[in-house]
């Protein structure tokens, strides 16, 4: 299936100035044209939006996931140091795991300690956030 920018970026959920935008950062490869000069993409940039979409969700930067993707694009230049990229990210998603951990135990906590419906305006929730 192929699409032009409008039907492709709705879509991806995204609108015709964040394709643009993706196409100047070089996330996404020049599309073909159409002899009238119309952009036209795949179902693998579908997914490649997709993609760029979800993991700047997780926290990566257009740079870092322009980077990830020269492993997609075969692009030497950009896979020279992958190991050294991979394994310092590798490190920040550790870190941000035990964070997420911590703050886990915390809510559990504070549910475990939360008033039922009846007594709401007496839940200790903020008293402890303050506390801290």
């Amino acid at each position: 299936m192929s699409y032009r920018i409008s039907a492709f970026a709705d879509k991806c959920g995204v609108n015709k100035e964040t394709i643009r935008y993706y196409e100047r950062k070089n996330l996404l490869q020049d599309p073909l044209k159409t002899n009238a000069g119309y952009r036209i993409y795949s179902d693998d940039d579908v997914k490649r939006v997709g993609f760029i979409k979800r993991i700047q969700e997780l926290g990566f930067t257009l740079s870092e996931i322009y980077k990830l993707l020269g492993v997609v694009d075969k692009d030497e230049v950009r896979c020279e140091d992958m190991f050294e990229f991979v394994s310092k990210k590798e490190e920040e998603v550790q870190k941000q795991i035990e964070d997420l951990k911590r703050i886990d135990l915390m809510l559990k906590d504070l549910k475990r300690r939360c008033p039922d419906e009846k007594q709401l305006h007496a839940c200790p929730i903020i008293e402890t956030l303050i506390e801290d």
